[in-house]
């Protein structure tokens, strides 16, 4: 039986999330992707707590051109919002997305921004 694309993604984020855990010392970079947004939230799993978030359907900069230039933006504003909280090196999360597309311009415009990871 063919496993739908949901079922892959869950099963390719639980074994990242095996080696990936995010401290007050340095967070975690979590990524969400829907067909029309895309999310970013900076997590201290030690605590259970988001330190931050940022989304492309929160920010109004963010609806201007496609989605990839969105991505980017909100991968920029993150990184001050960051910044500004005194977070410098996080640990990316890309939650079972491949590296490509959406989730690279907005680790990348992160990084440009100032985030180590």
């Amino acid at each position: 039986m063919a496993k739908s694309k949901l079922q892959r993604r869950n099963k390719i984020k639980q074994s990242i999330r095996k080696n990936i855990f995010g401290t007050a010392e340095r967070p975690r970079l979590s990524v969400y992707r829907s067909n029309k947004e895309i999310y970013a939230q900076i997590i201290d799993d030690n605590a259970g707590n988001t330190l931050l978030s940022c989304g492309s359907l929160k920010e109004d900069a963010a609806h201007k051109g496609n989605k990839i230039e969105q991505a980017k933006e909100v991968g920029k504003t993150l990184a001050e919002k960051a910044l500004a909280a005194g977070i410098t090196e996080v640990i990316f999360d890309r939650n079972g997305y491949l590296y490509h597309g959406r989730v690279k311009s907005l680790a990348d415009s992160a990084r440009e921004g100032g985030l180590k990871f």
